[in-house]
């Protein structure tokens, strides 16, 4: 099952990830699929065994004496009302708890991930707050959830002890009169203390079943919801990938934000070969640009031509191959440094391939000199922001893409760091034989042809 969701996650277009977080996700993918595989393990055949032993033991009462049959009857039908009540307050109640629970990872997996800033801010005690009015909340509802099952538990001793001894009178009484016997009285006691206890039983797994249920409404929604159309559609595969785009009226705006346009009638071409540098103020759509060509995101309206042909109807898998994407802050994996570097590349390379493109972004030597070479692990503390950077432009010259898009891969580093990075970006922009389109997004124009 978590296999299911995690690929279900993993298959739905960008704008789901705006919406949704990280910490509910990862909830779902761990406490709420636990819950799910309990009930497919346990309660539902506890739930069947039960309901056939209390069957079983329903009729055995009812031919030794229908009267007592039918006043057991009516314990069994009061306790199951009970259940049913129960388990529709358990069922509300485990709903809240997993979004309480997922809140609550959200808020601690952000800090953990941001511990840095806080611990230079000193705002530990604040988000232990904010940590504990979650967990505060869970508490609440736990308890309430206790205190349910508490009555549940008192409702079925004082119902059971009151039937043995409506049992024992009536049977008292029937044996007086010859209409019963010992042995028989004996057999119905222990045959309606089985039917009791079966009932439950059964109402105490349907009680953890709408538990389960609850937490599971939004793991079986999720697994419900269609893949993105990019990952499923075979689109048209080019012979050749020349490298011309043209934005046809392009506009947009965010998914989570329709009423706040972004880009107005956008009316851009870009020749194969050519070197194009966007430059802007930061939130004036730069970035909104290379997601749309990259097809994280589809124009409201217009549409963006490749080599004359609309992108969307391009096989999105195909066209992705062909382009390398450098971000304003790449992430690396935690793999050693050749996986980083191969990472995403759509076909089998040598690790000669993967130095010779280390060597062009200048990342050669700083890799040579970590504990274990290509194969060091990497983790954040491991590489600078700079180094990052050249390993992330590495991974993008390994695919030899048509297409170059380098958003703002300066506008964090330091000087020396930006320098090599420089001098990369003018490389492979310059590169005669690469014969590539590049794009540049930038805050201000930094390169040229000289470097």
């Amino acid at each position: 099952m978590r296999e299911m969701l995690f690929d279900s996650i993993l298959s739905q277009d960008i704008a789901f990830f705006d919406e949704e977080t990280v910490g509910d996700l990862t909830s779902r993918l761990g406490s709420d699929c636990q819950q799910v595989s309990r009930v497919i393990g346990n309660d539902l055949n506890l739930i069947s065994r039960n309901l056939l032993q209390g069957i079983g033991a329903l009729i055995y009462l009812l031919i030794l004496s229908w009267p007592l049959g039918l006043c057991t009857m009516l314990t069994c039908g009061t306790l199951s009302t009970i259940m049913l009540v129960h388990g529709r307050y358990q069922k509300k109640a485990s709903k809240f708890a997993q979004e309480f629970t997922a809140s609550a990872n959200n808020v601690a997996q952000e800090a953990i991930s941001l511990v840095r800033t806080v611990r230079v801010y000193g705002t530990e005690k604040q988000e232990f707050k904010r940590y504990a009015k979650w967990l505060d909340k869970l508490y609440d509802v736990s308890f309430r959830q206790t205190m349910a099952y508490g009555g549940w538990s008192l409702s079925l001793n004082y119902l059971y002890h009151s039937t043995q001894v409506v049992a024992v009178l009536i049977g008292g009484i029937a044996i007086m009169n010859g209409k019963f016997t010992a042995e028989q009285l004996t057999k119905f006691t222990l045959y309606a203390e089985w039917l009791i206890l079966s009932t439950w039983w059964i109402g105490d797994n349907w009680s953890s079943l709408m538990q389960s249920v609850g937490a599971s409404e939004k793991v079986f929604r999720l697994m419900d919801l269609l893949p993105s159309r990019q990952l499923t559609s075979k689109g048209l595969r080019l012979q050749k990938l020349e490298g011309r785009i043209q934005y046809a009226d392009v506009e947009f705006s965010y998914p989570s934000r329709p009423s706040a346009p972004i880009l107005r009638r956008l009316n851009l071409t870009l020749n194969p070969n050519e070197v194009v540098a966007i430059v802007g103020l930061s939130g004036s759509g730069k970035s909104t640009i290379v997601n749309l060509l990259l097809q994280l995101y589809e124009p409201t309206n217009g549409q963006i031509l490749i080599d004359g042909v609309p992108l969307s109807e391009l096989d999105t898998r195909w066209f992705r191959e062909r382009i390398g994407f450098v971000g304003q802050e790449p992430k690396l994996f935690r793999m050693d440094v050749t996986s980083n570097i191969k990472y995403g590349c759509p076909r089998e390379v040598s690790q000669e391939e993967v130095e010779w493109a280390a060597k062009q972004a200048y990342a050669h030597d700083f890799l040579m000199a970590l504990p274990d070479g290509y194969n060091t692990i990497v983790d954040d503390a491991l590489l600078s922001g700079g180094q990052k950077q050249r390993v992330a432009i590495a991974r993008a010259l390994l695919r030899d893409p048509a297409i170059l898009v380098l958003d703002e891969a300066t506008s964090a580093l330091d000087a020396e760091s930006e320098h090599y990075v420089k001098s990369v970006i003018t490389e492979v922009s310059t590169d005669p034989k690469a014969r590539r389109t590049v794009i540049i997004i930038a805050h201000r124009v930094v390169y040229d042809s000289s470097g």
